[in-house]
């Protein structure tokens, strides 16, 4: 019998539960992870926007994470939200303590709003303790933009090039989403040690795409244990997430972005 793989969390919270933990936490459960987190920020907002941030001390993040990690070892990790420099380098920390197989590092700047969920002196921060310690990021063009500190990627092309200067940076692998560009298809460039592959999916039609970033980063997470390699996991992921989008309307929640639907293959 395969084990479950225990997959862990750390990142801010959505009470409209399209985003964040809460969203982290339905992808694991919808693809068969056992979910686990650690919270770094208590976030006001909605499917409209953020409100108000609460900023949980980095001594208590890694309380959190020591109390956790010592019970229960995690088998891949998902980070999301950070909020500053202190809660980065506790985390990094902890990575380094605690050694998980797989980590994935979503690099949350800024939410669908437009409202900045990363403070603009822990981007330095992020860089230099947290790439190195990934085994795979996946940033959208505006924060790959932000971490290279120049203009967002206007093609496909510019994409590659910046995927390859985020690995200079330290990344071991780079997921980097084109979503922002326009046209009828999507498409990630994927850099690995193995070279640079391009995927693809047709753009779903929907202004329910709150949560994206977070749903496919935690399904990563979730998915890369059962596979044999990064890309296998990536696809998977992208497929669940395309589905996810495709019945993202059916949910009816909220007044601005909603969310998408994690469990559009178990719910009726």
């Amino acid at each position: 019998m395969t084990a479950i793989p225990k997959a862990l969390s750390i990142a801010g919270t959505d009470p409209s539960g399209g985003a964040g933990v809460q969203a982290d936490l339905k992808a694991f459960s919808a693809l068969g992870a056992y979910g686990m987190t650690v919270i770094t920020a208590l976030v006001a907002q909605t499917t409209t926007g953020v409100r108000s941030i609460h900023e949980v001390p980095a001594e208590f993040v890694t309380e959190q994470l020591d109390t956790l990690l010592t019970d229960v070892p995690a088998d891949t990790v998902k980070i999301g939200m950070l909020s500053d420099s202190r809660v980065i380098r506790a985390v990094a920390s902890a990575l380094r303590t605690y050694g998980p197989p797989y980590v994935v590092l979503d690099p949350v700047m800024v939410a669908k709003s437009g409202d900045r969920l990363l403070a603009e002196e822990a981007v330095a921060s992020l860089r230099e303790e947290l790439l190195p310690l990934a085994d795979l990021i996946t940033p959208n063009l505006p924060e790959a933009a932000d971490l290279l500190g120049e203009p967002e990627a206007k093609t496909l092309t510019e994409m590659h090039e910046q995927a390859r200067r985020l690995r200079e940076l330290g990344a071991r692998r780079v997921l980097l989403k084109g979503g922002h560009l326009d046209g009828d298809i999507c498409v990630d460039v994927l850099l690995t040690e193995d070279g640079e592959t391009e995927l693809s999916a047709p753009r779903v039609t929907t202004r329910n795409t709150h949560g994206t970033g977070c749903t496919l980063s935690s399904a990563i997470a979730a998915l890369r244990p059962r596979h044999d390699d990064w890309p296998g996991a990536v696809r998977a992921a992208k497929e669940y997430l395309t589905g996810a989008l495709r019945a993202a309307d059916t949910l009816n929640v909220g007044h601005g972005r909603g969310p998408v639907h994690h469990f559009h293959a178990l719910w009726p």
